[in-house]
């Protein structure tokens, strides 16, 4: 399970990312952007154009599978269940938003432990550092985009002050480590 957050910046930074990974991604990937909650997000259909995996907005109780793209939809918190299903949820914003990455990393954490991914890209603030460290606490591994060639350096930094940071990478190595990482956590 590998669990993505962006905020500004996001979409270029996600959009080199998914781009890099092939059709048959072996896991499921999440992914929560800031967005404003007054509109509709274009995110999955901007992403599906730019990637070989299948991309779809999230939906209450999809069930994840390999190889697709699940986008939190605007103004609802996306939440991984441990029976492979996707929650979402209006509950109150977090750091003042919503979706939170902080929540997607703490429900991928908790129900997918050792096998849970969390990369951090562009963004400003710091959502996702609690979840980064939720990532860790059971046994996952954490991805940061590296700040210097980050669009907005304040969640890759905030993640990596956590100390949680397994690799702190330029944008361009990011997919290659997934490929490497989930390959290792299958055998």
């Amino acid at each position: 399970m590998v669990a993505l957050a962006a905020s500004a910046g996001g979409l270029n930074a996600l959009s080199h990312v998914l781009a890099a990974l092939p059709a048959d991604f072996p896991a499921a990937l999440v992914v929560v952007q800031h967005l404003d909650r007054r509109h509709r997000s274009l995110m999955a259909d901007i992403l599906a154009r730019r990637t070989k995996l299948q991309v779809n907005e999230a939906v209450e109780g999809d069930a994840l599978v390999a190889g697709r793209v699940y986008i939190a939809p605007s103004n609802r918190h996306l939440l991984v269940n441990s029976d492979g299903t996707l929650s979402l949820t209006q509950s109150e914003l977090v750091h003042f938003v919503r979706p939170s990455a902080d929540l997607l990393f703490e429900s991928t954490a908790a129900s997918y432990k050792d096998r849970a991914i969390a990369v951090v890209l562009s963004g400003s603030g710091h959502d996702g550092a609690m979840g980064v460290t939720a990532i860790k606490k059971m046994g996952g591994t954490v991805i940061v985009q590296d700040a210097k060639n980050a669009e907005f350096s304040g969640m890759p930094e905030a993640a990596k002050a956590t100390g949680g940071a397994d690799f702190v990478l330029e944008l361009d190595e990011i997919a290659p480590a997934l490929q490497k990482l989930c390959a290792m956590i299958d055998e």
